[in-house]
C-alpha cells in the first residue's frame, strides 16, 4: 500500500535508481557526498569480511549445536541461507520505499541515525494516513519489539553464562557454588544491560556502527577457534587462548588506533582481527604441545562420522 502512493513499484524502483552507484556493480554510493565511489581493493575486502562474523555469532551457532539430527544440518544450512536472502531483500527493499517517501516529503529527512529509523517511521506512516493499515502498522512495532527481545536476550544470557561458567570456573578454576555462581551471572548481566541502555541513550548514536564494532569483535575472537576446532586437530587450547586474546585485542587496535590513519590501513577492522587471531592459533599451537592422542583420535572419529 505504501508503495502504491508512491506511484506504484517502478516508481520506488525509480527513486533507487536516482540514487549514484546504488545499482552499480562498479560503484558504490557515497551519503556524505551524494556521489558514486568506484569499487577498490579497500572497499571490496571490507564488505566481503562482514561475512567472516558469522564463524563468531555464539547465538547463531548454538542453533546448529542443538540441532537433534546431525544429517538435518545441511537443511537447516539451506534453509538459512535461503531465507537470509528473502530477508535481506525485504529490507532493501523497505530502504526504497522509505528514501522515496523521504524524497517526496511525506517522511522526514531520513539522514544519519534517523535512517535507522524507516521501519518504524513508515509504520507510523501507515498509521497516520491509511485507518485500515493501523493494525499492520501496530503487528509492525510488536515484530521490531519482538526481534529485538529476542536478540538481547541470547546475547545477555550468553555473556553472563560465559562469564560465570566458561572464564571464571573454565579457565581460572574459580571453585563457585551453584548459588554463587548465579548471582555472578546476574551481576554481570546487569552490567551489561547498563551499558547497553547507556549506550542508547544518545540518540544521534548509530546502531549500525555499534553493531557493526560488536560483530567485529565477536567474529575475529571466536571465529578462527571456531574453524580451527573443526577442521585442524593440531590446535590445542594454548592456541585457542591465543587466538581469543589476539582477536579481540586487535580489534579494539585496529579500530581505535591504525584504522583512523586512513588509507588501505582504513579497511574494516574485522579482517585484521581475524588475520591475526588466526596466524596466533597456529604459531603458538605448532610451539605447545599437541593435543593428546584421545582427543586427536576422537577428531578423526567424528569426522569420519561426518563424510559417510
Amino acid at each position: 500500500m505504501v508503495s502504491v502512493q508512491q506511484g506504484g513499484f517502478d516508481k520506488v524502483i525509480d527513486n533507487a535508481e536516482s540514487i549514484k552507484g546504488y545499482f552499480s556493480l562498479s560503484h558504490i554510493h557515497n551519503v556524505e557526498t551524494g556521489g558514486a565511489d568506484k569499487y577498490n581493493a579497500l572497499t571490496i575486502a571490507s564488505l566481503l569480511a562482514w561475512g567472516l562474523g558469522y564463524f563468531g555469532m555464539p547465538h547463531i551457532l548454538l542453533r546448529f549445536m542443538a540441532i537433534k539430527d546431525k544429517n538435518k544440518i545441511k537443511t537447516s544450512r539451506r534453509i538459512a541461507s535461503v531465507w537470509v536472502v528473502i530477508s535481506m531483500a525485504i529490507a532493501i527493499f523497505i530502504g526504497f520505499i522509505g528514501n522515496a517517501l523521504s524524497k517526496s516529503g511525506k517522511l522526514e529527512a531520513l539522514d544519519g541515525s534517523n535512517s535507522e529509523k524507516v521501519v518504524i517511521k513508515i509504520a507510523q506512516y501507515m498509521s497516520e494516513h491509511h485507518a485500515g493499515l493501523a493494525v499492520i502498522a501496530g503487528l509492525v512495532f510488536a515484530g521490531i519489539l519482538a526481534c529485538t527481545m529476542s536478540t538481547s536476550d541470547s546475547q545477555l544470557l550468553a555473556a553472563s553464562s560465559s562469564m560465570s561458567e566458561n572464564i571464571l570456573k573454565g579457565v581460572f578454576n574459580v571453585k563457585m557454588s551453584d548459588k554463587v555462581s548465579m548471582l555472578t551471572a546476574r551481576i554481570v548481566l546487569l552490567v551489561i544491560a547498563v551499558l547497553g541502555v547507556a549506550l542508547a541513550w544518545d540518540a544521534d548514536s548509530s546502531v549500525f556502527r555499534v553493531v557493526s564494532f560488536a560483530w567485529a569483535g565477536f567474529g575475529a575472537t571466536f571465529g578462527p577457534v571456531m574453524l580451527t576446532a573443526l577442521f585442524w586437530k593440531r590446535s590445542n587450547k594454548w592456541g585457542a587462548m591465543a587466538g581469543l586474546i589476539v582477536g579481540a585485542v586487535m580489534v579494539f587496535v585496529w579500530k581505535f588506533a591504525i584504522a583512523p590513519m586512513g588509507g588501505v590501513l582504513a579497511i574494516y577492522e574485522l579482517l585484521p582481527a581475524f588475520v591475526c587471531a588466526l596466524a596466533a592459533i597456529i604459531i603458538v599451537s605448532l610451539v605447545t604441545k599437541a593435543p593428546d592422542k584421545e582427543i586427536t583420535a576422537e577428531y578423526d572419529e567424528v569426522t569420519a562420522g561426518l563424510n559417510k
